[in-house]
């Protein structure tokens, strides 16, 4: 080979990755063990995009993701090595697959992760609450103890929702939808599982207790799905978690992001922060009837980076609007983009208090308002900021005392608001909602004494997620998992209008979520991976 064919070959095996979320960091490792040299542009001045981490005043608050699920994808990334990447499908049916524990000592190199029980407890608004643990004898007591009569309705619930996620996570999980044959053809499935009516129709044919259906329908808003609208193929979270249980990375999610940054450096992956993608720039030569291709990408700096492959782990409709002149697309058009229908977004407050005794919380609990189904639609259809609100309150202090100085607890509240379609003045209401909230936990006594204890306290609103995060309309989870957002429906992780460009992350297939995001990087990979090797091999036989 010659030395400009070496140099030719040297630039096709370089790729920019815009951000360095868990879905960048995912690729990043994947792509490094595949032989490919990677950089990481990160706009903010560490790693994590939404799962970024704040130290302050002797406290540590992951600022977005908490919630670990389906282990053995975070195993699989730390056992990765250079030429021995894994594309391959999992066998879900292997033992080691079933288990619910970390062994690998891979993963212990890296992260120490541990099961947390309950999953959530989830209080109702008047006080009672449920342990979701997915442990069967203490699920079917509890559910006895609220409606005896929906004992019945919850093992016919328990077997269509397995079947669902037999045929939607198991089969179906990694399947990277890149034409409309390949939906249709299982469309008729999962018409029979009847996995494709709104969730919360489906939960309510099982129950006819308002609690239990919103215990067996809530996890999609930790998506940024509606209950309401999502497609019921998402009850298959309940398994999903029942199988492998929900963890916590000691240390917080930052700790795991740490890893991975560590897992990404030792395989020879540079990454460089303060460094915003201004446009993502392409070829000159181009045709009618061909795409143009990625030739690298210019920062804000001015600075301008070359390579013919681009992947993005950034919100979608940022991607394509913001970084990529509108003439130049032919699929994803400017009109296209703005119809889709884009997450809620969040209020999140991050707060430290002192306490000298034990709290009677868990380390994740959800606190329902008075109101379910209207509150959804208050954030999803009429986008307006409802006097009531249901929260996500996360205290990873009650399992890691790591994360606050010595009697003082680390707490975030995640509440859903609508995004900034809805013209609200978060400069105004942030601050308003942020005191509300903080004075219900201490007047209902969640948090007894919170005011007077508080240490410290900050918020952030859809302005940071769009302003920050550059994320469209500040939504917090990328386009919206309505049935017309899924499977082939939903951004393509390969982009149909740019020759080298990429999605990877919660914006793209098959969706949000850490575990979907880490499905997201290897169905992501296998795409690259056989374009580059298509290329190559036509590049070498000019």
């Amino acid at each position: 080979m010659s030395i400009n064919e070496t140099k030719s070959e040297e630039f096709h095996k370089t790729a920019l990755i815009i951000g360095s979320g868990v879905g960048g960091l995912s690729l990043g490792i994947r792509l490094q063990s595949l032989g490919f040299k990677t950089t990481i542009l990160e706009k903010l001045d560490g790693p994590g995009g939404r799962a970024y981490t704040k130290k302050i005043k002797g406290f540590i608050f992951d600022m977005g993701p908490t919630v670990i699920t389906v282990p053995f994808f975070i195993e699989e990334l730390f056992s990765l090595e250079i030429g021995r990447d894994n594309l391959n499908l999992p066998d879900f049916s292997s033992e080691s697959l079933k288990s619910k524990n970390i062994e690998n000592t891979s993963t212990r190199k890296y992260v120490e992760i541990i099961p947390i029980k309950p999953f959530y407890r989830i209080y109702f608004h008047d006080k009672t609450y449920f342990d979701y643990d997915g442990d069967p004898e203490n699920t079917r007591r509890q559910i006895k103890d609220i409606e005896a009569s929906d004992l019945e309705g919850y093992e016919k619930f328990h077997r269509d929702a397995e079947a669902i996620f037999k045929r939607g996570f198991l089969e179906l999980g990694y399947t990277f939808f890149n034409s409309a044959s390949e939906m249709f053809k299982v469309l008729p499935d999962l018409l029979k599982l009847d996995a494709v009516r709104s969730l919360f129709s489906f939960t309510s044919k099982y129950f006819k207790s308002e609690k239990l259906r919103q215990v067996f329908s809530f996890e999609t808003l930790l998506i940024g799905g509606n209950p309401l609208s999502v497609p019921a193929i998402y009850s298959m979270i309940h398994f999903v978690e029942k199988t492998w249980g929900v963890h916590y990375v000691m240390g917080g999610t930052g700790a795991l992001i740490d890893g991975m940054l560590k897992k990404y450096h030792e395989l020879g992956g540079e990454i460089k922060y303060n460094a915003e993608v201004e446009k993502i720039s392409l070829s000159d030569k181009k045709t009618f009837f061909s795409k143009p291709s990625v030739s690298g990408v210019e920062l804000k700096n001015g600075k301008k980076i070359k390579s013919n492959i681009v992947i993005s782990n950034g919100d979608y409709a940022n991607t394509y609007m913001k970084l990529i002149n509108n003439k130049d697309r032919r699929w994803n058009k400017d009109w296209k983009i703005k119809r889709m229908s884009y997450s809620m977004s969040l209020v999140v407050i991050y707060f430290g208090f002192k306490s000298d005794k034990s709290l009677d919380l868990r380390h994740h609990n959800i606190i329902l308002g008075p109101r379910y189904e209207e509150l959804l639609s208050d954030i999803f259809n009429r986008k307006i900021l409802a006097k009531d609100f249901s929260q996500y309150l996360h205290i990873p202090t009650i399992t890691d005392k790591s994360l606050a100085p010595k009697g003082h607890h680390a707490a975030y509240t995640l509440i859903p608001v609508p995004n900034n379609a809805s013209k609200i003045d978060w400069s105004v209401q942030g601050k308003i909602l942020t005191d509300k909230v903080l004075s219900f936990l201490d007047n209902e006594g969640y948090i007894p004494g919170l005011q007077k204890n508080l240490v410290h306290s900050e918020f952030i609103t859809p302005d940071y997620f769009e302003n920050t995060l550059n994320s469209h309309l500040g939504n917090s989870f990328g386009v919206e998992p309505k049935l017309i957002h899924s499977a082939f429906f939903r951004p393509h992780n390969r982009s149909e209008d740019i020759k080298g460009l990429y999605l990877v992350g919660a914006s793209s297939q098959p969706g949000a979520g850490t575990p979907s995001v880490m499905m997201s990087a290897k169905m992501t990979a296998r795409a690259l991976a056989s374009d580059f090797e298509n290329s190559i091999a036509a590049w070498k036989g000019k």
